[in-house]
């Protein structure tokens, strides 16, 4: 499998004012699944899924889906737990090719940042992936929907994105598939930017510091 064009690493928008409302802001939620755990080592990703958020609107009719050939077997465990079988990602593309794909769709919307459940992992995934073709990940501001659970309501004390979707009352897609976890995501990200302005927070310079952003780039 040939992939000839070369990845150039993403600019996001970091000089938007910080006073501008939180409804003009351009995010990209999105999600990975890989082979294991060992995302640094020997595991691979084999999904990767964006999906567009503008202020408080999902668009639900543009979403970036692609499974990707790991170069290695997927495990029965994995299979079951996702559904992606070996099958399924033997004709895919490459790491690199999925990744500049992704990056194309996050700006063509002008994001001003990637957004993520437990957001660490799928950035450490794509940094795993990059580093094995000797692409630097240039570092890119993110906000974790975990730090905005624990800004409104600090007494929340669980990790499963399906619970907490249930919990504030957000529509829930499949499981652990890169594509309905990140359209469960982008759901969660809005509801929790409605109850972050109920609460006298309208800014990107608000959400930045409920988000802990300033020091939280990956």
């Amino acid at each position: 499998m040939f992939f000839a064009k070369k990845l150039v690493m993403p600019q996001f928008y970091l000089e938007i004012p910080l006073s501008t409302p939180i409804e003009e802001i351009s995010f990209t939620v999105f999600d990975t699944e890989t082979t294991g755990f060992q995302i640094g080592t020997s595991d691979r990703m084999i999904e990767i899924a964006a999906v567009h958020v503008q202020g408080f609107e999902v668009d639900e009719f543009d979403i970036y889906q692609s499974y990707i050939n790991p170069q290695r077997q997927i495990s029965r465990e994995i299979i079951e737990l996702t559904g992606i079988s070996n099958e399924k990602v033997e004709n895919a593309p490459f790491s690199i090719e999925a990744i500049t794909q992704f990056f194309t769709f996050a700006e063509k919307y002008h994001t001003a940042c990637l957004v993520g459940h437990y957001v660490s992992f799928d950035i450490l995934t794509l940094k795993s992936e990059l580093k094995r073709e000797r692409i630097a990940y240039r570092k890119q501001p993110t906000i974790d929907t975990l730090d905005l659970i624990g800004f409104i309501s600090p007494s929340y004390d669980m990790r499963d994105l399906h619970k907490y979707a249930q919990n504030f009352g957000t529509r829930i897609y499949e499981r652990h598939t890169a594509r309905g976890d990140a359209l469960t995501t982008a759901y969660l990200f809005v509801e929790l930017l409605y109850l972050f302005k109920e609460r006298g927070n309208h800014t990107w310079g608000d959400l930045l510091h409920a988000a802990e952003n300033q020091s939280r780039y990956f």
